[in-house]
């Protein structure tokens, strides 16, 4: 099976719609939630820039999250300071400079990479509303390990204490959102050694497994992370008053 379409589902948000003059509700809008399994970047880059496109051509197109795997990759933004990527020679995986914002970073194997492709004009485009329901959702989605992660000021991503566990970087084009979050679920954790994580001088990295002991799969949080998605997509959405009765 094409794993591009593989596992795709349609998430709706559980708001409640009413009638009732002078009230107000969330807009419902649709989210198709796919399940990609383990991509290449460049594969998955193409992918988001597809839908990108879809997006801008329809505004009626339903916003996406993807999520997936990656093979072993480094990545940074669009910045003139690279500081971050401590030169490139010694790298030992591709690395890619692609248009979000950010330093480098690390991604593959272990690694829970979400993608959400939301047209924030639907969310009054407010990026900084965007990236704190990142932050919240992930937050939420650890919780369920027992894990008390949380916010630092001035930090985007999510910690452990002091220890990161997940790294966000988001590009917007014309109000419609790419790339996003990448949480650390398992694995191999050296390839961040090679650089400055998010340009972060002597951070430690960590996971679901090194925090809670417990054996977990990717695709295992993928599961539960689309669930997750369905029951807080409608917070990201804006409020709107609902036609009077007649």
């Amino acid at each position: 099976m094409n794993t591009e379409v593989a596992e795709e589902r349609k998430v709706q948000g559980a708001s409640s719609r009413r009638s009732m003059r002078g009230s107000v509700a969330q807009v419902r809008r649709a989210c198709r939630v796919r399940w990609l399994s383990r991509k290449n970047f460049a594969d998955a880059l193409t992918l988001q820039e597809k839908i990108v496109a879809q997006k801008r051509s329809d505004s009626r197109s339903a916003d996406a999250v993807l999520l997936l795997e990656h093979d072993p990759v480094y990545t940074i933004g669009r910045t003139p300071d690279q500081s971050s990527l401590r030169g490139r020679s010694h790298l030992p995986h591709p690395f890619f400079q692609v248009n979000r914002g950010g330093q480098a970073t690390y991604h593959g194997p272990g690694q829970l990479m979400g993608y959400p492709i939301i047209d924030l004009r639907n969310c009054g485009q407010d990026l900084h509303k965007y990236l704190r329901w990142i932050e919240s959702l992930l937050i939420e989605f650890l919780a369920q390990f027992e894990i008390a992660a949380h916010r630092r000021e001035g930090l985007t991503g999510v910690w452990v204490e002091e220890r990161k566990i997940a790294s966000i970087g988001v590009g917007v084009r014309h109000w419609i959102t790419m790339h996003g979050f990448a949480l650390n679920v398992c694995g191999d954790l050296t390839p961040f050694d090679h650089i400055a994580p998010c340009g972060i001088p002597n951070v430690t990295i960590t996971s679901i497994q090194k925090e809670s002991g417990m054996s977990v799969t990717v695709p295992a949080a993928a599961v539960m992370i689309e669930k997750l998605i369905a029951q807080r997509i409608d917070d990201l959405h804006t409020i709107a008053p609902q036609p009077l009765e007649r």
